[in-house]
């Protein structure tokens, strides 16, 4: 019921402010939390109306994370310099150590973008949602698919084979 009033909140807010109107319209919400903690919300109206007035309807919140049965994740980063304050970021979080998060962590180069791959997971690691949060702000998800890391393993450049980011932190971090 909270999270329903904050919503109604900034939505009454933003027609207050900027004449915002959502009556009878279609919403896409998107949200995402920046690396100073904040929550940033993106709101589109459509222009087709909702014949139905019916605003008892929950609003539901999806991100989008690994599958959970899948041993491999894999997260593009479209610089090396993303990658290097992704580490700066785990250096002074909680995401410090990872090394009981994912058996292994490596970093490719392809195509001169950058790919941080996990293998076995740990979907008991203690920070596993402020992992997903975090990692979000700086790359994307892009394939749970060991067909792409077997392509990244033939044709990519490994940067490191394991410890990326332990790596990433000791010789990269900003701190």
């Amino acid at each position: 019921m909270l999270l329903g009033s904050l919503f109604q909140t900034i939505l009454s807010e933003a027609e207050k402010q900027v004449g915002f109107k959502v009556q009878n319209c279609r919403l896409l919400v998107e949200a995402f939390f920046t690396s100073e903690g904040f929550i940033v919300f993106t709101l589109t109206r459509y222009k087709n109306e909702v014949t139905s007035t019916n605003t008892s309807k929950k609003v539901k919140f999806k991100r989008k994370v690994p599958d959970s049965s899948s041993k491999c994740s894999i997260y593009k980063f479209d610089n090396f310099e993303e990658f290097c304050n992704f580490c700066t970021y785990c250096n002074s979080s909680k995401l410090k150590d990872l090394t009981n998060f994912a058996k292994n962590i490596s970093l490719y180069e392809y195509n001169s973008l950058f790919y941080l791959i996990f293998t076995n997971i740990n979907l008991d690691f203690k920070y596993l949602k402020l992992f997903y949060i975090s990692i979000s702000e700086f790359s994307n998800l892009i394939s749970n698919s060991n067909t792409l890391k077997s392509k990244l393993d033939e044709y990519g450049k490994v940067i490191f084979k394991a410890n990326a980011i332990k790596n990433g932190i000791k010789y990269f971090s900003n701190i």
